[in-house]
C-alpha cells in the first residue's frame, strides 16, 4: 500500500476545504510558479482577471482558491473567511492584524514603501524643520508612523490610486506609496527620495486555524516551505 506523501494536508472528507487567498494585480503573476512547485494547481481561469469568479477549486479538494485585492487578502486571513493567504509586507505593515501569523517571506513581489516628492525641491527648505506635511498616500497609517518618528505631523490625503498627481495638483506635497522601478515617479515629475521598508510577499496564516486545525495548516505552511527549499536549490 502506498503512504501518503508527510506533505499531503490531513483533512477528513467532510472538513471544509481549506481556503487560500491570492490577490489580484502584478503580484498574481509571480505567484503562479511558487503553486507549481507548491503542487498547486487551481482551476485554469484563477489568473484571468477578466474572470467573473472569485472562486476556483484545485487539484486537491482539501484546497479552493479565491482571489481579492491586495489589501483584501489580509482582511480575509485575519477574520478567518481564508486560512491562508499571500499578500505583501506592506499590506501587514498597515494593518498589523493580531490574528495573522506570516511564517514564510516567499521572496516574490519585491518593491518598496517609499517617499517621492516634486523635483527639484526649493532650494531654501530644510526638511529637518518640517512640523507637519501633507501625505497623499494609500498608507496611512505607515506614513504617520514613520513622520511620527521624526517629530512631523503627517496630514493624510487618503488616495487609493494616482497618488503621483497629489503634488502637481496642490493636493499633497509628497506622496507614500509603492515603488518598483520608479518610472511611473519620474513620468510625472516626482523623485524617490527616502526608502521606508522594503517589501515582499509572504505566506500567511490565521492563527485560530492553525490552532484548530494544525494539521491541515502545518501541511501547506511544509508545502511552501519545501517549494521555497527548491527554489533556492535551482
Amino acid at each position: 500500500m502506498d503512504m501518503p506523501s508527510p506533505l499531503t494536508p490531513a483533512t477528513p472528507a467532510d472538513a471544509a476545504p481549506v481556503i487560500l487567498a491570492l490577490p489580484k494585480g502584478r503580484i498574481l503573476s509571480e505567484v503562479g510558479p511558487v503553486l507549481d512547485r507548491a503542487g498547486i494547481v487551481p482551476a485554469t481561469d484563477y489568473a484571468d482577471e477578466d474572470s467573473r469568479r472569485l472562486r476556483f477549486p484545485t487539484n486537491d479538494p482539501a484546497l479552493d482558491v479565491v482571489r481579492v485585492r491586495p489589501f483584501d487578502v489580509a482582511t480575509f486571513v485575519a477574520h478567518g473567511a481564508a486560512q491562508i493567504g499571500i499578500c505583501g509586507a506592506d499590506v501587514l505593515m498597515e494593518f498589523d492584524y493580531a490574528e495573522i501569523y506570516a511564517p514564510l517571506d516567499l521572496g516574490i513581489g519585491r518593491c518598496r514603501v517609499s517617499i517621492a516628492e516634486p523635483t527639484p525641491r526649493e532650494p531654501d527648505e530644510d526638511t529637518a524643520r518640517w512640523s507637519r506635511v501633507t501625505v497623499a498616500t494609500k498608507y496611512p497609517n505607515i506614513a504617520q508612523r514613520h513622520f511620527a518618528q521624526r517629530g512631523i505631523q503627517a496630514e493624510i490625503v487618503h488616495l487609493n490610486g494616482a497618488m503621483e498627481l497629489a503634488p502637481s495638483l496642490g493636493l499633497a506635497k509628497l506622496i507614500v506609496d509603492l515603488v518598483q522601478t520608479g518610472s511611473t515617479l519620474k513620468a510625472n515629475g516626482l523623485v524617490e527620495t527616502e526608502v521606508i521598508a522594503p517589501v515582499t510577499s509572504r505566506l500567511i496564516v490565521n492563527r485560530t486555524a492553525l490552532k484548530t486545525r494544525p494539521e491541515a495548516i502545518g501541511a501547506w505552511i511544509a508545502r511552501f516551505r519545501a517549494a521555497l527549499a527548491e527554489t533556492a536549490g535551482l
